[in-house]
């Protein structure tokens, strides 16, 4: 009796480790290539796998050659979304069936807009200018990517005091997209913050001066290209007004900083006071009191 029990326990144990694959690791593997409207490889973004059955999701980095992998999916469907290096979608597909076997899933945005033209009847012509757009688009979402990146480092830079760091970052950012005024603005303030620093008298006033240039930029861009989505836009026109302001006033240009003070006060006139005290104080300091008490006088008023 006793060795029948022990071989019944002998045959238990074998078959304990026999157990099948499936029941040992029921979960499937996915990968794929994500290549952008012109057939590319999307190299900054993630593919993010979402059960139709469960809402457990899966984000997928993809590599310098657009690839992605992951092992251990659960099996069911799922809905498959390629995002951008911002976050926002670019293509998505549902009732996508994940197994216990290892599952291929490309993403070739090129194909997907030639199979989509074809069931709208578009002609080769308008699908070309539909891929040059989303081309388009995706090189701005990459570009923007890059500069919200450099103007946060120029920002750490000069909350650190590090007002060359932030000038260089800067100039690198004006150099990947010139035609952005908030580069040219924070550029001018990170030479005219320099300046207070700078102990040599030429360098002092040759900071002053890059700072002015880099105002006046901004200013000519904004106000030859207004956006007319932007609802604060006086407000931050006169900004950069009162900030060349200062900088003049610091390199000695009197008339300059009284001009461009007026002037942010006419666009922003909530803040019209503030901008009219800046105006005395500059006045007084280059020893017009008379015109300085106008001025002032305009404050109280």
């Amino acid at each position: 009796m006793k060795q029948r029990f022990a071989w019944t326990l002998l045959v238990a144990l074998v078959l304990g480790l026999c157990v099948p694959p499936m029941f040992a690791q029921a979960t499937g593997t996915v990968k794929g290539v994500c290549r952008d409207a012109e057939g590319k490889p999307i190299t900054d973004g993630t593919v993010e796998w979402l059960s139709m059955d469960t809402g457990r999701k899966y984000t997928l980095k993809l590599n310098k050659k657009g690839e992605y992998f992951s092992l251990g999916i659960a099996p069911g469907k799922y809905k498959v979304t390629l995002l951008g290096p911002d976050g926002k979608e670019m293509y998505h597909m549902s009732g996508i069936p994940v197994g216990l076997d290892e599952l291929t899933q490309d993403i070739d945005l090129k194909k997907e807009a030639a199979a989509q033209a074809q069931g709208q009847g578009l002609t080769p012509e308008q699908l070309k200018a539909q891929q040059e757009a989303q081309a388009k688009a995706q090189k701005e979402n990459m570009t923007v990517k890059t500069l919200n990146e450099k103007l946060l480092a120029a920002k750490t830079a000069s909350d650190a005091g590090d007002f060359d760091g932030a000038i260089t970052t800067l100039k690198d950012a004006t150099d990947v997209d010139a035609t952005r005024d908030l580069l040219w603005f924070k550029l001018g303030d990170a030479y005219r913050m320099s300046a207070n620093k700078q102990t040599d008298p030429a360098e002092k006033k040759n900071r002053y001066e890059q700072a002015v240039n880099a105002y006046q930029k901004a200013i000519d861009l904004k106000t030859a290209h207004p956006d007319p989505k932007e609802q604060d836009a006086g407000q931050k026109l006169a900004a950069y007004y009162n900030n060349l302001a200062e900088a003049d006033a610091k390199s000695g240009k009197i008339d300059d900083a009284v001009t461009n003070y007026n002037k942010a006060a006419q666009l922003d006139p909530a803040r019209a006071g503030q901008y009219s005290f800046n105006v005395g104080a500059v006045l007084t300091n280059a020893g017009k009191v008379d015109d300085a008490i106008v001025a002032f006088d305009k404050v109280i008023a």
